[in-house]
């Protein structure tokens, strides 16, 4: 049974990659406005922005960028599965001897694969503005697993937003509050600088915890308990939202 939910999700998978092939614009847009918010930042704003220490601002506001490419990207995943359940797709392949679940796992890799793709793209511009990491290998891994993480976590989201959704803008608008959220946190500026219920929000939302985190592994500094925090938000969110997108497949399904 588990070979055969792997062998179906293999070749799902292999035809939304194809799709993505066919118009590789979906990941460019997806790192243009990242790319684009960067910009604006370092030469334009980052000036006046005092951080508390001697790190480059580049350096300083990446973890968060990171996180907003992952937020941009994930609309175009609910908007591939809003098209699928749409125009009978998902219809004709339960009529074959297909795994249900590997419908949904083949959104979600290739949702995978397409954000990572992204986010190098970003991190590329990044080195190109000066950002350096004194982060150690293990660091490195690190950093990848919670940016997979949080990845996998957002992606699960987009399916539930796919499944739910009524109209194509409604799929991809759930995106728009969590490119938002990293701006009430800690990721472009120090949140003891907000005003006090605002900064009592960004000081207690997950993407702070989350960037707080990433950026202390680039630093090669200590974590602390951050990253526990962090893992316990991705965690949650990660398992919530999987067993809600579950819960929605089957009931549309029936």
């Amino acid at each position: 049974m588990t070979i055969h939910v792997i062998g179906d999700t293999a070749v799902l998978t292999a035809r939304s990659l194809r799709h993505i092939l066919r118009s590789p614009d979906t990941i460019v847009t997806t790192a243009v406005t990242p790319i684009a918010l960067m910009l604006l930042f370092v030469f334009v704003l980052g000036g006046a922005i005092d951080t508390g220490g001697d790190v480059p601002y580049v350096e300083y506001l990446l973890p968060g960028i990171l996180l907003i490419t992952i937020a941009s990207g994930i609309a175009y995943t609910a908007y591939r599965l809003f098209l699928d359940m749409q125009s009978g797709i998902v219809d004709r392949l339960r009529s074959m001897p297909i795994a249900r679940s590997s419908v949904l796992w083949a959104h979600v890799l290739t949702s995978m694969a397409a954000n990572l793709i992204s986010v190098v793209v970003v991190t590329g511009v990044a080195l190109l503005l000066g950002f350096r990491s004194g982060a150690s290998v293990l660091a490195w891994f690190a950093v990848a697993g919670v940016v997979v993480l949080f990845t996998l976590a957002l992606t699960w989201i987009a399916v539930i937003a796919g499944l739910s959704a009524k109209s194509i803008d409604g799929a991809s608008a759930f995106s728009y509050p969590l490119i938002f959220l990293p701006f009430i946190s800690s990721a472009f500026v120090p949140t003891d600088s907000m005003p006090g219920p605002v900064a009592w929000f960004a000081e207690n939302q997950p993407v702070t915890s989350i960037v707080d985190t990433i950026r202390a592994l680039l630093a090669g500094q200590p974590v602390g308990g951050e990253i526990w925090i962090a893992l316990a938000w991705l965690g949650g969110i990660l398992v919530a939202a999987y067993l809600a997108a579950l819960a929605i497949y089957r009931r549309r399904l029936s």
